[in-house]
């Protein structure tokens, strides 16, 4: 592991007097409600391995600050890559127009902590560039021998660090050093003239030592493998209303686009979410208790701070079925009267922060999946889950299943294709009849999509059993 000697702050480094910044912001924030100084320095490195060679070698750099003036419900926002004083000074001419014939009182800033999720380290730097590139190709070539229906094997491994510092007018300064890796492989497999890929990614905020051992990525390919080869025998699937069966882990992301996006405070400011007035009702089967955690050390949606310097924290979305909270940034906390609770998030200096999620999970309960499966006469067993769509107003959604069988008399039978879920969060939520003992987070690959930004989440549940969704099929 590579641990990077204390990094100087970004202004220091960028040659700019940090008092000097923090006069411009003060001025700007003169009559504003909320803003900040929000700089950004980031690495990466992405390595492709396909075909048996290196298909592509990028690096990226960027650097570049965003400042806020927030009046009331308007936010004047402007950026740019160039650190310097006379470009702070600039934006914050621009972003103050935001705050014209208004007269407010800045708010007290976010608590500072002392908290560490996640080391300082630098993907980039270790293991060398020769190194990722043999890990690669080893993956490669054994991926190639395990099986030979194997045609094809893709295996990429990405690493970013990425550096934030944010100013505040009362002079709180917030720095902190944001690593993220992922290993990515894919494989398709042939057999009598049909082809089948399957793919298996795992990462987190810390250096590549975890994800690079032999264990670690061999079980990424076999579990590649198995996928593949499982849907080679794959059936059509019927169409049709049928209980459903949801795997541990990875399958929450259907609850996390299909309810997660409608407990962001901004939403409910707006009152645009299917859960808008429903604060201390019951929204979910008894038993079902929702969380969102930014804290939990080493995950992919963890922060040590958000996008604002909040510090992340554990925020109860739904207890027992009751819908007791949201996810706010500053913004929303503030004209709800609630606490904003860390999950203030951009996608970069860019773009404007808003509430969005981290680590959005369900807990797990009593039951055993076997248990699930038995009491199941005609249902599906969704063990995987690819792409999907949810529209926020309603609720309603469709997913892909990657992974799926067909229950029958209470046994897995034949693994099944072109399975999708349609339903809507709010009743599939109520229509959950059993909570597993198998609670298990997604391996550390989730992207969230909001407003055109794009940031890094956890996903997590345990097995479930839900009744009487919707199944769409491709048998005839």
């Amino acid at each position: 592991m590579t641990v990077h000697t204390p990094t100087p702050p970004i202004l220091q480094t960028a040659g700019v007097d940090p008092s000097e910044a923090l006069t411009i912001l003060q001025t700007a924030l003169v009559g504003a409600d909320d803003g900040e100084l929000f700089l950004e320095r980031s690495e990466s490195e992405a390595l492709v391995f396909d075909d048996g060679r290196l298909k592509s070698a990028a690096y990226d750099a960027s650097e570049g600050f965003g400042l806020r003036v927030v009046a009331g419900e308007t936010a004047g926002y402007a950026h740019a890559n160039e650190i310097s004083a006379a470009a702070i000074r600039r934006a914050a001419d621009s972003a103050a127009l935001a705050k014209r014939g208004h007269a407010g009182v800045t708010a007290e800033g976010p608590r500072a902590t002392n908290q560490k999720l996640y080391d300082a380290v630098d993907p980039l730097a270790a293991p060398a560039f020769s190194d990722k590139i043999a890990l690669l190709s080893e993956i490669d070539a054994w991926a190639r021998a395990r099986d030979p229906r194997v045609v094809q094997v893709s295996a990429s491994i990405v690493g970013e660090r990425r550096q934030i510092e944010i100013l505040r007018a009362d002079g709180l300064s917030v720095n902190d050093i944001r690593p993220l890796v992922r290993l990515n492989v894919s494989i398709t497999v042939e057999q009598n003239g049909r082809r089948e890929s399957a793919s298996t990614g795992a990462g987190g905020r810390a250096s590549f030592d975890t994800w690079i051992q032999p264990e670690r990525w061999q079980a990424q390919v076999d579990e590649a493998l198995r996928t593949a080869l499982v849907n080679l025998d794959a059936v059509d699937c019927p169409a049709g209303e049928m209980d459903v069966v949801l795997g541990a882990g990875w399958p929450g992301v259907l609850l996390h686009e299909a309810i997660g996006h409608g407990f962001e405070g901004d939403f409910h400011r707006k009152g645009s979410s299917v859960f808008t007035g429903m604060m201390g009702k019951r929204v979910a089967a008894p038993g079902v208790t929702v969380v969102d955690d930014g804290s939990i050390a080493g995950r992919r949606g963890s922060l040590t701070v958000d996008d604002e310097g909040t510090p992340t924290s554990r925020n109860v979305l739904i207890e027992d079925g009751i819908m007791v909270g949201l996810m706010h940034d500053r913004l929303s906390a503030r004209q709800m009267g609630q606490r904003a609770g860390g999950n203030g998030r951009r996608e970069s200096f860019a773009h404007m922060p808003m509430p969005r999620m981290t680590n959005t999970f369900m807990e797990g309960g009593k039951d055993a999946k076997a248990d699930m499966i038995a009491s199941t006469k005609r249902g599906l067993y969704a063990a995987n889950f690819g792409g999907g769509q949810v529209d926020i107003t309603n609720g309603k959604f469709v997913f892909q299943c990657t992974e799926a069988y067909l229950i029958e008399d209470g046994k897995i039978t034949a693994p099944v294709r072109g399975a999708t879920l349609i339903g809507d969060g709010a009743t599939a939520l109520t229509h959950i009849q059993m909570i597993g003992d198998d609670f298990a987070f997604d391996p550390g690959v989730g992207v969230c999509g909001k407003a055109g930004q794009g940031v890094p989440v956890g996903i997590g549940q345990p097995s479930l059993k839900m009744g009487g969704l919707t199944v769409g099929g491709t048998a005839v």
